[in-house]
């Protein structure tokens, strides 16, 4: 496996947020699978082709850091609650209708939440480093987060309680990263901006979470993406200056389905630190021409120096369907490509 110290000539790095899409037969199968027509021989091979071909996209469209697509979860938390003891079924609050935020499932805890074979994570990157020619990035769910469809019920004081139970629960799994060779580790959080109010405790709860961790850390702040609807509020203003006390090295915030809003917070309110910037709408059918990223990548450069700056989509492609996942991957490697030979010209060092 290519180590990330091997990209650290190439000037915009470009990577993804962490889902892939989903293509027509994974849903099929997760269909059968659901009656019980699969057996776990069946189950496992089929999760294993479909991060198979995942890498396979994101290596064929040229992106230098790429993920194994997250193929192995479902609507990026619920398939980590079968792994989790302490909750029971609560009834949905909506069944009828367009899928949206009231649809998913509940959880309530009846008892102190434990997951007694760890998240999972370790198992999904262990092989998906087995086979990329690519930096991998891992991506986990933060404590609020993974705990946005659990209650805290009688078990636990409040939401914010329970998180810090499971904040113990995934430091544990990203030490076992580091342990197992991960280099580059993502933290997603947009519930910073869906459960606004107590952003202080919130960051203190991700410092907690990434306690002792030494890999390099980024944390993915977001509005949502559910059916590629937002729910928080699309400002990052407010979160400043609070949000650069993370223990992080790299914030990855979106901009492109904004239209660009905000493109010189950076210069108004960031530091040192490197700045992950979503320049591709994945809330869209648009399909971005390489001179839109490129000009999206320009109004960043404005106040971003090149060597801080990631490139990457708003958020993951779960809700997009793989055709235009593909077409949308193509124009970020193209488009950054383009400022990066500017940038060269103007001698700035190294990438291709």
């Amino acid at each position: 496996m290519i180590r990330l110290t091997d990209l650290q000539p190439n000037l915009l790095p470009t990577t993804v947020i962490g889902s892939h899409a989903t293509p027509s037969w994974l849903w099929t199968a997760i269909g059968e699978m659901d009656k019980g027509n699969y057996g776990p021989t069946d189950t496992k091979e089929t999760f294993d082709d479909a991060v198979n071909m995942a890498i396979l996209d994101q290596e064929r469209a040229g992106i230098d850091i790429i993920s194994d697509g997250e193929m192995r979860r479902w609507y990026f938390v619920q398939s980590f609650y079968k792994r989790m003891t302490g909750i029971v079924e609560e009834p949905p609050l909506r069944t009828v209708g367009l899928y949206g935020y009231d649809s998913p499932q509940r959880y309530r805890a009846t008892e102190k939440l434990t997951f007694p074979d760890g998240l999972g994570i370790v198992e999904e990157y262990l092989y998906a480093k087995a086979h990329p020619d690519k930096p991998i990035k891992v991506t986990c769910p933060g404590p609020l987060t993974l705990t946005m469809h659990v209650r805290p019920g009688d078990a636990y004081k409040s939401r914010l309680d329970l998180a810090w139970d499971v904040a113990q629960v995934i430091n544990a799994e990203l030490k076992a990263l580091e342990e197992a060779g991960a280099e580059f580790i993502q933290l997603d959080e947009p519930s910073f901006a869906i459960i606004p109010g107590e952003l202080n405790e919130w960051v203190s709860l991700y410092n907690s979470t990434v306690q002792g961790i030494n890999a390099k850390l980024a944390l993915h702040v977001c509005f949502g993406n559910l059916a590629s609807r937002p729910r928080g509020k699309r400002d990052y203003g407010w979160m400043f200056p609070a949000l650069l006390e993370t223990k992080t090295d790299q914030l990855v915030l979106e901009f492109a389905n904004r239209e660009m809003k905000e493109a010189d917070l950076w210069g108004d309110t960031g530091d040192d630190r490197e700045l992950g910037a979503g320049v591709v709408d994945v809330k869209s059918f648009y399909i971005e021409k390489p001179e839109d990223v490129a000009e999206r990548i320009h109004m960043l450069l404005k106040t971003v120096e090149p060597e801080k700056l990631y490139i990457s989509p708003d958020c993951g492609f779960f809700q997009l369907p793989r055709w235009i996942t593909y077409l949308k991957l193509q124009a970020l490697v193209a488009g950054t490509k383009i400022v990066r030979q500017e940038l060269e010209g103007r001698g700035y060092g190294g990438g291709t």
